[in-house]
């Protein structure tokens, strides 16, 4: 059996970043995707395949606190959640590095402070190609340097309403985003424009996904093999359980085994925490690296949720995504405890919108679905929630994964729900909107795409679950590279943070293993298309 230098498990922010980040040191990588390449195909951009039939989210069913069964909207493929995600690429405020109290509670400080983080969100938004600019949103937290592209203009509608916005002395600013355009490598290149982005798969490849932007180079080098298709299914540790000597799996039905000197698991905050507690054997019975029992705790998923304006003037808008609203992240002067973030959002797919309109306006109606759809604004609101012990990831039985989950810091959610309604109530007065209602709902359990928490990192092995690598505290081999570490949410999405700790993990490796790189990150070609 071929023994590898290093073992990735999963291709998503923290796996594939890693993997890019370490492939030019010549050692043996190998990487293992459970899922397969997402197909390029027409139905990339079928509303109703991507969110009703939910063409590319698992046949799977995990089970709620409650017992009951949901689809969770997660994905298996290589580039993971990035695939289908908006490309949002925030970094959290240096507040969210320190002790915050809340309404409901306290958040707590991250070992590591902000200014150990900061070279490699620079470093993350040189390799994800972030378009943003520096100086506008008033939360934001240092940088050295600039954006690596200016922010993306805004077309009429969206730009129209980020005046009106201001006029009302708000203060939005461009969303920092992850996309790669013709434009910018060519100058002969034809402007190209986004259309259906947020939530889909993007078959042109200008959406900076973890597969486009990560696994595709990383795969350049001879050193690195990807093997997908395979499940690992456990780990497995020597006698004294203080190494992971193979990784055990399953492919075409068939159960094959890999073994590396490094394992780094990134899963996933859910299917991470899962596949530690499916290790468990004689040295470590309540799940691998769990001497703390916190292995699958304090689940994190924020308090997400939309709001979908009903307009009387028409929003011909295509590409939505264009602004956030931050400025209450730290509170107000009637709530002195954080809400969190707005921001504009992809237009809510038709089924969805739908079902939305005959909750708030009835079933009787006939609605025309494409007056709708131009005479709405979609806004997703995120305010932080809090890690709590009962928060956590079960394993039922037979295998399968429970979330315990309960939402928690609901007041904040409300008040930022409330805030925003609010700016709109105002803007459609002094300019004209003729809005005529809200629609919108909070995401469940099943949306999981902001998860975090379930494998906290810090220095004390009795309260954390890795140390401040990201190793196990438990075993000497293996790192947990994903969003399993965050000891807390903050309000922003958390993928450019789980990206930059692969990269400081990958600096890591290299020097504890004498590995180098011998070629640098700048040096590597991305390319645009």
């Amino acid at each position: 059996m071929k023994k590898y230098d290093l073992i990735i498990i999963g291709t998503g922010a923290g796996g594939g970043t890693l993997a890019r980040k370490l492939a030019p040191t010549g050692k043996q990588i190998l990487i293992l995707e459970r899922g397969s390449f997402l197909p390029k195909e027409p139905e990339n951009w079928n509303p109703h395949e991507v969110y009703t039939v939910g063409r590319y989210r698992p046949k799977e069913a995990w089970l709620d606190a409650d017992g009951k069964a949901f689809a969770p909207f997660t994905h298996y493929c290589v580039g993971g959640n990035t695939k289908l995600y908006g490309a949002a690429l925030l970094r959290l405020r240096e507040s969210d590095f320190a002790e915050v109290q809340h309404a409901d509670g306290t958040s707590p400080a991250w070992p590591v402070p902000y200014g150990e983080w900061e070279p490699y969100y620079c470093e993350a938004e040189k390799m994800y190609q972030a378009r943003g600019t520096r100086g506008i949103d008033p939360t934001e937290p240092f940088a050295t340097q600039p954006y690596p592209h200016p922010a993306l203009p805004f077309e009429p509608d969206m730009a129209e309403l980020y005046e009106h916005v201001q006029v009302l002395g708000h203060r939005p600013a461009p969303i920092p985003l992850g996309v790669r355009l013709p434009q910018d490598a060519s100058t002969l290149a034809d402007a190209t424009a986004l259309s259906l982005f947020d939530g889909y798969p993007d078959p042109t490849g200008m959406k900076a996904d973890s597969h486009e932007i990560s696994v595709k180079p990383a795969l350049a080098f001879g050193n690195v093999t990807l093997k997908t298709g395979v499940k690992v299914l456990k780990l497995v540790t020597d006698a004294v359980g203080k190494r992971v000597t193979k990784v055990l799996a399953e492919q075409d039905g068939e159960q094959v085994a890999f073994e590396g000197d490094v394992v780094a698991v990134c899963c996933g905050a859910v299917n991470s925490a899962a596949l530690l507690l499916r290790s468990a054997n004689a040295t470590h019975p309540t799940g691998l690296a769990n001497s703390s029992g916190l292995v699958g705790r304090n689940l994190m998923l924020h308090n997400n949720g939309t709001v979908v304006a009903v307009t009387g003037k028409a929003n011909n808008a295509t590409f939505q995504k264009s602004f956030i609203i931050s400025e209450f992240y730290h509170g107000t002067p009637d709530f002195p405890f954080p809400l969190g973030s707005v921001q504009l959002m992809g237009k809510t797919d038709p089924d969805t919108l739908l079902g939305l309109l005959q909750d708030e306006f009835g079933t009787e109606k006939n609605y025309d679905l494409g007056y709708y759809a131009r005479h709405t604004i979609d806004f997703f609101i995120t305010t932080e929630d809090l890690p709590k012990v009962e928060n956590q990831v079960k394993l039922r039985p037979d295998g399968s994964i429970q979330l315990a989950y309960r939402p928690n810091n609901l007041e904040a959610y409300n008040r930022l729900r409330q805030k925003l309604i609010n700016i709109l109530d105002e803007v459609g007065r002094r300019f004209g909107y003729g809005i005529k209602g809200y629609l919108g709902y909070k995401l469940g359990a099943a949306g999981v795409s902001h998860q975090t928490g379930t494998c906290r990192f810090g220095n004390d092995p009795s309260t954390s679950v890795l140390d401040l690598h990201c190793k196990a505290h438990d075993l000497d081999n293996l790192y947990v590279v994903d969003t399993s570490f965050f000891p807390s949410s903050g309000a922003v999405n958390p993928s450019l943070t789980a990206m930059a700790n692969a990269l400081r993990v990958g600096d890591h490796l290299m020097e504890r293993m004498g590995w180098g790189s011998f070629e640098k990150l700048e040096e590597m070609e991305v390319g645009a298309g």
